[in-house]
């Protein structure tokens, strides 16, 4: 579907580059414009609306920031930001540097590598891919704090060259062994009292930094692509942010989160030469997928599948869950209340799970398989199963403290015709006429005055299994 109005182009936008088209998002969006949307989702400065610390999540009764704590917060931080172009580009830099907390479980380090991609998902490529290489949760990942001079550990140098930049076919085994004696001596560990201590078995932890062991650094000559000298990590760092290919591998793959699979050459030529002509910066990258006309054409509206987040998130951010997790989270809650956040972050890091992405659980070292890949038979049931877990009898919504923002979206709708037109345009439901006959006939098997949760949990679980309702 090609499309050239400004609303539908300012949607398109959100659904990509936000965190779903709600009603209140258009409403804020659309007087912008095409080109005001674009600078405002840019537009990084100040606050993000969230600023709740991890210790908010933490069980009320040991009060230990874990994994599970970990999840709820970046829930909580997805449903509740104002600027959503940085959360997404939080879930691509996460995918792209895949950590696991499967080997890495420990909650604070794993927080701490979130927000340090936060901090520098819009600038310059080579200051993020110099901070998560100086990153303990990264170095222990890949192993780097074993990687010693006169036994080389390869693991992060070939993943830092496959996966980061170049991708694969772009380097030989000797720019392998060469980049990893420049890495050798980075690991992690604590500096007290002037001296630091080096750690190397222990998953890091709180307190943890970065630290350099010139002891176990190989100052010898190395040559890597086509370059000689006594490099160091950070030389590496500078000659592979420095190639041709690294722009191309970065632009095309953007492109492909954001847009569609499969583009054409000449469309990631023109990316990633903008992209390296202007040092590297993503914001530029990023302006560039945006304005692109190939973004508005019909290869690319409502063609991308959406993961979890976009299925999860915005349903939920469309409801205005997340104004009022907000104003939950601004108050002190007694141990009750803190159990309801807890039961409703956990509950939605659960369904996510469930249907193939748990956050800072990337299933290996390349991520997750995007595209058709997030649509099985399992999942499909776990999307169906999405309108229970908002809706339903046994839904954690319902209680008193969610309960309001639900039936403030779906109350005072007289006809069945009424309730689902409504809750379409909630969801951003593409408009299909036999659909919307077909889910107006599931709403007459309710009772719309004394039970609108039972009628709009019928509905929902129609609307989320619809073909139409699959992409973004």
């Amino acid at each position: 579907m090609q499309i050239t109005s400004d609303r539908d182009k300012v949607a398109h936008l959100l659904r990509r580059f936000g965190l779903g088209a709600s009603e209140a998002e258009l409403e804020y969006y659309v007087p912008k414009g095409v080109a005001g949307t674009i600078d405002a989702l840019l537009n990084a400065d100040g606050a993000d609306g969230f600023g709740v610390d991890p210790s908010r999540f933490a069980p009320p009764n040991n009060k230990v920031v874990n994994m599970r704590s970990a999840e709820a917060w970046w829930v909580s931080r997805l449903l509740i930001t104002q600027r959503p172009l940085v959360e997404k580009l939080t879930l691509f830099w996460h995918d792209h540097f895949a950590t696991s907390a499967e080997k890495v479980d420990a909650a604070v380090p794993m927080i701490a590598q979130n927000e340090k991609i936060r901090t520098f998902a819009l600038g310059r490529f080579e200051d993020l891919l110099l901070a998560m290489s100086k990153d303990p949760a990264m170095i222990y990942w890949l192993d780097n704090q074993l990687n010693k001079k006169g036994k080389p550990n390869e693991n992060f140098a070939r993943e830092v060259m496959e996966l980061f930049t170049l991708g694969i076919g772009h380097y030989t085994e000797k720019d392998v062994q060469e980049a990893a004696r420049a890495f050798t001596g980075w690991g992690y560990g604590r500096r007290a009292n002037g001296r630091q201590i080096t750690q190397e078995s222990r998953i890091p932890r709180g307190g943890v930094t970065y630290v350099f062991d010139p002891q176990q650094h190989d100052d010898g000559a190395k040559a890597l692509l086509g370059n000689k000298g006594n490099f160091t990590g950070e030389d590496v760092i500078g000659i592979l942010s420095g190639q041709p290919q690294t722009a191309t591998h970065i632009a095309e793959k953007m492109w492909e989160f954001f847009a569609y699979e499969g583009p054409d050459e000449k469309l990631v030529s023109r990316l990633a030469d903008k992209y390296r002509n202007n040092g590297l910066r993503t914001s530029v990258l990023v302006r560039a997928i945006m304005e692109s006309p190939e973004f508005y054409s019909e290869k690319c509206v409502r063609r991308l599948y959406k993961n979890p987040v976009d299925f999860c998130i915005a349903t939920l951010r469309s409801l205005g869950i997340g104004n009022h997790l907000k104003s939950a989270l601004s108050q002190d809650l007694d141990e009750q209340q803190q159990r309801g956040v807890l039961a409703v972050t956990g509950q939605i890091a659960s369904s996510m799970k469930s249907m193939g992405m748990q956050l800072f659980y990337p299933p290996d070292v390349a991520g997750w398989d995007w595209g058709e890949a997030w649509i099985s038979t399992s999942t499909m049931v776990e999307r169906m199963k999405w309108a229970d877990r908002i809706f339903g009898q046994r839904s954690i919504f319902r209680q008193p403290l969610y309960r309001g923002p639900l039936m403030e979206a779906i109350a005072g709708f007289d006809t069945p015709e009424a309730f689902t037109t409504n809750l379409c345009s909630l969801f951003d439901v593409p408009a299909v006429p036999s659909k919307l006959s077909a889910l107006s006939k599931a709403a007459r098997k309710g009772n719309l005055q004394r039970d609108p949760m039972g009628v709009a949990t019928n509905v929902s679980r129609l609307i989320f299994c619809l073909p139409e309702f699959q992409f973004a």
